[in-house]
């Protein structure tokens, strides 16, 4: 098994431990949590599910209401912090959650860009999604809307990662070809994570020198 299998099987492990002992409540938990503006990406969560998917334990449709009510629940917890005061609770709780003002400063200007749209738009983005609620809560945004547009865009994003995962999973067991791609690009997978692990770790650095 290389090197690559070995942490697909870890992540795939996990995920797979949570939603089989708790069910489609599981992925609502998990996604609540990761709405909540806690570092446990989307991107490790619903493409297992969607692997789950398709060995017959779930429905896309099943995960992506699971998920849906789950990004809503943690949207809705990241408005409450964002109304009450996002940056004294960043600046305060922050390092426990991986988390800095400037996350905090990025979810603000796209928020300042695209005004309540950033909601729905945001929901559809890597990194933004997980903070947007933050700068809306901030600015109060009409709560009926808050929620419609998280639910639109979380729509679209759980959709969008159930069903690659649910398709890969079907490729893994029957397409040797799959397995042949990622053992490919294996070395400069690793590569890359090395680096960017290198590069967050002399900002940090740099950040305190300063």
């Amino acid at each position: 098994m290389g090197l690559l299998d070995q942490v697909i099987a870890v992540v795939a492990g996990w995920a797979t431990a949570v939603v089989l002992a708790l069910g489609l409540p599981g992925i609502t938990l998990l996604m609540a949590i990761a709405a909540a503006c806690v570092p446990l990406p989307s991107e490790a969560i619903l493409p297992f599910a969607g692997y789950l998917a398709s060995l017959g334990h779930f429905s896309i449709l099943g995960i992506v209401i699971a998920a849906v009510i789950g990004e809503n629940i943690g949207a809705a917890i990241a408005y409450q912090i964002g109304k009450r005061g996002a940056r004294p609770f960043i600046a305060r709780y922050g390092r426990w959650l991986l988390l800095d003002v400037h996350h905090l400063d990025l979810a603000e200007r796209f928020f300042s860009r695209f005004g309540s749209a950033a909601v729905l738009i945001g929901r559809m983005l890597p990194i933004v999604r997980a903070f947007v609620a933050l700068p809306a809560g901030l600015a109060q945004m009409n709560r009926v809307k808050f929620h419609v547009f998280t639910t639109i865009g979380s729509i679209v994003w759980c959709t969008a990662l159930a069903t690659i995962g649910e398709r890969l999973g079907r490729a893994w067991n029957t397409d040797p070809r799959v397995h042949d791609a990622f053992r490919s690009a294996e070395l400069v997978i690793v590569l890359v994570v090395v680096a960017l692990i290198a590069l967050i770790v002399w900002s940090k650095l740099r950040q305190r020198k300063t």
